[in-house]
C-alpha cells in the first residue's frame, strides 16, 4: 500500500521508503488498530454469559451469540445456518415453500393501534413474506395464565381473525396450555406459516450487491415507541399508534415492479439499525444510510430524544426494508408508495463494497457515524 513515497510493511511495525530505508511512524500503527477492529466487528458474538437475561431477546448482539451458541450448535443444518426469520424448503415437486415460527409476549397486551393478538399473525405473515413467499396457513399455540379473563381471550381471538382475514391466511391448528398463577403475565402466544415461493423468485442476503439501493416503506420507530408509551409508568403522553399490518400485499406489489429485488426484511426488534448489521454481516459489504432520509414521526422522535433512545433502534412491525438493484429502484418505490402501507416509501441508502461488514450514517451535518448492533434493547417486551 502506497502512502506518498513510502511503502506500509504490513508484515511489522514500520514503513519501507523507496530507497530500502526503514523508519517508524504513526501510518501503519493507525492502519492496523483499524483493521483489528474491522475484524472484530466481523465476529459473530460469543455467548459469555452463565445464565439467560433479557438481553438475550432483545434481538442484538447477545441474542445473536445466544442462537448460535446453543440452537444452532444443537440442531446444526444448512437452513438454520442461514439464521434467517424461517426457512426455504424444497418439495419433492420442485416446489419451494417458506417456513416460520415465532412467539408473542408482548405487554401490555393492547396498546394503539393493536394487540398481542394481531401481532401473533401479522409478525408470522411478515416473516413469510419478507422470504418471497405468499403466505396461506399459520398455526397458533396460546399460554394462558390460570385466572386470565374468557372475555379478553375472545376479543384476542377475534383480533386474531381479523389479521388473518386482511391478511388473507387462516389459522387452522393450533394448542392451548394452562400454567399456574404468575407463570405466563397473562399470556403468551406463538405462531407458525407456511407460504409457497413462486418459481424463479429468490431473495437472500447472498444476491446484494455494491451499488444496491436500500428503500424503506414508511416511518421507523412507530411500534416500539406505542408499546412504551401505552405502559404508562414513564409520565410520557403522545398520539403514537403502532404500525402493526401484513406486509404480503406490499411485497408482492414492490416484487412485481422490481423482480430483481435482492433482500427484504421487516425490521422488528432492534429496528432498522439491527436488521442493517445483520445484513452487512451476512454479506460482508457495508451499509451507508442517510439520516436526513430515515422518516421518523415528529411525535416518535420527540419521545425517543425525551427517552434517551436512539429511533434507529426502535421496532416496526408494519414495515419492510428492501434492497434492490439500481435500475429497479424508482420502480420499486413508485409501487410501494402506490400501496396503503407504503404511502411514505423512500430511499435511505445504498450498499458499498469501501466498507467491509460495517454499517455507517451519513448525518445531517455531512459527518459519518458507525451504526453498531446493540448488545441490549432499550425496548423489552414489544412484540
Amino acid at each position: 500500500m502506497s502512502i506518498g513515497d513510502t511503502t506500509v510493511d504490513r508484515t511489522v511495525d514500520r514503513t519501507v521508503d523507496r530507497t530500502g530505508g526503514q523508519r517508524t511512524g504513526p501510518v501503519f500503527r493507525e492502519d492496523q488498530v483499524l483493521e483489528r477492529i474491522d475484524e472484530f466487528r466481523r465476529r459473530r458474538p460469543r455467548l459469555l454469559d452463565e445464565v439467560v437475561t433479557l438481553a438475550h431477546g432483545a434481538g442484538g448482539k447477545a441474542s445473536a451469540a445466544l442462537v448460535d451458541a446453543v440452537f444452532v450448535e444443537a440442531f446444526r443444518n444448512r437452513e438454520l445456518e442461514e439464521r434467517g426469520d424461517g426457512a426455504v424448503l424444497s418439495l419433492p415437486s420442485g416446489e419451494k415453500l417458506a417456513f416460520s415460527t415465532d412467539s408473542f409476549v408482548v405487554h401490555p397486551l393492547r396498546f394503539p393501534g393493536g394487540s398481542i393478538g394481531h401481532l401473533a399473525v401479522h409478525g408470522t405473515v411478515n416473516d413469510l413474506s419478507m422470504m418471497g413467499a405468499r403466505p396461506s396457513w399459520i398455526s397458533a399455540a396460546f399460554v394462558i395464565e390460570e385466572g386470565f379473563p374468557i372475555a379478553e381471550l375472545r376479543r384476542i381471538a377475534a383480533d386474531m381473525a381479523e389479521a388473518a382475514q386482511a391478511a388473507g391466511v387462516e389459522v387452522v391448528t393450533g394448542d392451548t396450555k394452562v400454567v399456574a398463577s404468575g407463570a405466563a403475565d397473562g399470556l403468551f402466544i406463538t405462531t407458525s406459516g407456511v407460504g409457497l415461493i413462486p418459481p424463479g423468485r429468490a431473495l437472500s442476503a447472498g444476491a446484494v450487491r455494491a451499488g444496491d439501493r436500500v428503500l424503506l416503506s414508511g416511518s421507523i420507530g412507530d411500534h416500539g415507541m406505542a408499546v412504551m408509551l401505552a405502559r404508562g409508568d414513564l409520565g410520557i403522553e403522545g398520539d403514537i399508534r403502532s404500525d402493526t399490518a401484513p406486509l404480503n400485499g406490499l411485497a408482492e406489489a414492490l416484487l412485481e415492479a422490481a423482480p430483481s429485488t435482492r433482500w427484504l426484511r421487516d425490521p422488528t426488534r432492534g429496528g432498522i439499525g439491527t436488521v442493517c448489521n445483520e445484513l452487512a454481516q451476512d454479506t460482508g459489504l457495508g451499509v451507508v444510510l442517510d439520516e436526513l432520509a430515515l422518516p421518523v414521526a415528529p411525535v416518535v422522535l420527540g419521545a425517543c430524544e425525551m427517552l434517551g433512545i436512539d429511533p434507529i433502534y426502535v421496532a416496526n412491525e408494519g414495515k419492510l426494508v428492501a434492497v434492490v438493484a439500481p435500475e429497479e429502484a424508482d420502480a420499486a418505490l413508485a409501487a410501494m408508495r402506490e400501496h396503503p402501507l407504503g404511502l411514505g416509501a423512500v430511499a435511505v441508502g445504498e450498499i458499498t463494497d469501501q466498507l467491509a461488514a460495517t454499517v455507517a450514517l451519513r448525518t445531517g451535518l455531512g459527518g459519518t457515524r458507525i451504526v453498531d448492533m446493540l448488545v441490549g434493547d432499550p425496548l423489552p417486551r414489544i412484540c
